[in-house]
C-alpha cells in the first residue's frame, strides 16, 4: 500500500490504470473500507449501512494530501490530480481559477447530494491541491476561490440539514485548517447548534491547549464549538515528538477530553468560568471509551445535570462489534446516535485513506481476538437458549 501510494508510479503500479492491481485492491481493501468509486455504488452502500440500524452515515470525498515529515514531501492526490497540479503550476497565473480547487468543490458537492437529513459530510480540505496546502502550511487562509467553495458547501449542507466534520489531517497543515474551521464555526454555528465541527486528535500533545483556546473563542464570541474527538490517524507520517509518548497517555487524553466535555468541565471552563455552547462527536474504536461516555451522558440527563449533545461513530469496515454494542443500548429517546463513517472516490484518490487503514490494522490482532471472543460468547448463549427450558428462556 505504501509503494502504491507514491506519486509518479508508472503504469504497472498505477491503481487507476492497471486493471489487475485495481481488481485485486477493489475486492480486498477497497470494498472493506470504502463506499464506492461511483455515485451509484456509494448510494447503495449508504442505504445498506442505514438498513443495519445506524442513525446515518458520515461520508468523505477521498481526495487529500498527506505530508510525510520524514521525506518532507506531499503525497496522496492520485495521478489525475497530480497531472492537473503540474498544469496549474506551469500554465495558470496565481489569480486564475485553480482546476484542483474546482475538482475538489465538484466532488464535495456530489458527496453532499448523496446525503440526507441527519447525515454528516466529512471534508478533507487538503484535497483541493497545492495552492491550498501551501497556505495551510504557513497558517494562512486559502485562496478566495476555496473560501467561496466552502461557503457554497456549507450553505448546501445547511439547506439539506447535513452537518459538516472538518477532518483531521497531517499536523503540517493543522494551523491553517484550524484557522479556516474557526471562521466557519463563527459564521454558521449559532443558536446552540453546530453545523461545522473541527476534528481534534487526542494523540497530539497540543490538543488540550488547542481545545481550551477554541472554548475561549466560543465563549467570547457566542458561537457553538463543534468538537469531534479522535485518537489520531497520522502516526506513520507526523513527527513523532508531537505525539504522546505512550498509548496510555493518548487514551487518558481522549477520555479526559470526552468526559470533561460531557461534564461541562474542561480546564477553567465549568470551574472558574462558564462552559460555552458545545456539540460533541466521539469517533473511536475503543469500546471502553465510547460505552463509558454514553453511560455518563445518560446518567447526567437522568439526574438533571448539565451536559452536551453527543454522537458516536466508527469507520466503515472496522469495529462493528463496538458499533452494534452502542446500537443495542438505544433507548426510546433514540440515543445513542451511532454513525458509520465511509469514504468514496476512485481507487487512486482513496489510496492515502486505505494506507492509514492498513497501518491501523497492523495492530488489529488484539482487537480481532476481543471481537472473536465476544462473538463466541454470544454464539454459546444462543445455542444454550435453544436447549433450555421455556422458563429459563423467559428468564
Amino acid at each position: 500500500m505504501s509503494v502504491l501510494s507514491k506519486p509518479n508510479r508508472g503504469f504497472l503500479l498505477n491503481v487507476d490504470r492497471n486493471p489487475i492491481i485495481h481488481g485485486i485492491l477493489k475486492k480486498t481493501f477497497y470494498e472493506q473500507f470504502c463506499a464506492g468509486e461511483t455515485d451509484a455504488e456509494t448510494r447503495k452502500t449508504i442505504q445498506e449501512l442505514k438498513d443495519m440500524g445506524f442513525r446515518g452515515v458520515i461520508m468523505t470525498y477521498a481526495k487529500e494530501t498527506v505530508f510525510d515529515h520524514k521525506t518532507n514531501t506531499e503525497q496522496g492526490l492520485g495521478i489525475a490530480a497530480l497531472e492537473a497540479e503540474k498544469n496549474d503550476d506551469a500554465l495558470i497565473p496565481a489569480v486564475a481559477r485553480c482546476a484542483n480547487i474546482e475538482a475538489w468543490r465538484k466532488g464535495t458537492v456530489e458527496t453532499v447530494d448523496q446525503l440526507n437529513n441527519g447525515d454528516y459530510l466529512a471534508v478533507k480540505l487538503t484535497g483541493a491541491g497545492s495552492t491550498v496546502t501551501q497556505a495551510f502550511s504557513k497558517g494562512e487562509l486559502p485562496p478566495t476561490q476555496m473560501l467561496e467553495a466552502l461557503d457554497e458547501i456549507c450553505s448546501r449542507c445547511e439547506s439539506r440539514k447535513v452537518r459538516i466534520l472538518v477532518d483531521a489531517e497531517s499536523h503540517h497543515f493543522l494551523s491553517g485548517i484550524l484557522r479556516v474551521t474557526l471562521d466557519l464555526m463563527r459564521k454558521y454555528n449559532r443558536n446552540g447548534h453546530a453545523l461545522i465541527y473541527n476534528t481534534y486528535q487526542a494523540y497530539l500533545k497540543s490538543t488540550q491547549d488547542t481545545i481550551e483556546r477554541h472554548l475561549t473563542a466560543a465563549q467570547e464570541e457566542g458561537f457553538t464549538l463543534g468538537l469531534k474527538l479522535v485518537r489520531g490517524a497520522y502516526i506513520a507520517s507526523d513527527e513523532r515528538s508531537l505525539i504522546h509518548d505512550t498509548k496510555t497517555d493518548t487514551d487518558n487524553a481522549y477520555n479526559g477530553i470526552a468526559q470533561g466535555a460531557l461534564k461541562q468541565s474542561l480546564g477553567k471552563f465549568g470551574n472558574e468560568t462558564t462552559f460555552p455552547s458545545v456539540n460533541l462527536f466521539l469517533a473511536s474504536h475503543n469500546k471502553e471509551s465510547v460505552l463509558s461516555a454514553h453511560q455518563l451522558h445518560k446518567q447526567r440527563l437522568s439526574a438533571g445535570l448539565p451536559t452536551v449533545p453527543v454522537g458516536f461513530a466508527q469507520l466503515h469496515g472496522m469495529s462493528d462489534e463496538v458499533s452494534f454494542s452502542l446500537l443495542s443500548l438505544k433507548g426510546s429517546d433514540g440515543t445513542p446516535e451511532v454513525y458509520k463513517c465511509s469514504t468514496w472516490g476512485t481507487m487512486g484518490e482513496c489510496l492515502a485513506y486505505l494506507l492509514r487503514r492498513a497501518v491501523e490494522n497492523r495492530d488489529a490482532v488484539l482487537r480481532t481476538n476481543d471481537e472473536y471472543n465476544a462473538l463466541k460468547t454470544e454464539f454459546g448463549r444462543r445455542i444454550r437458549s435453544i436447549f433450555s427450558s421455556p422458563s429459563q428462556r423467559r428468564a
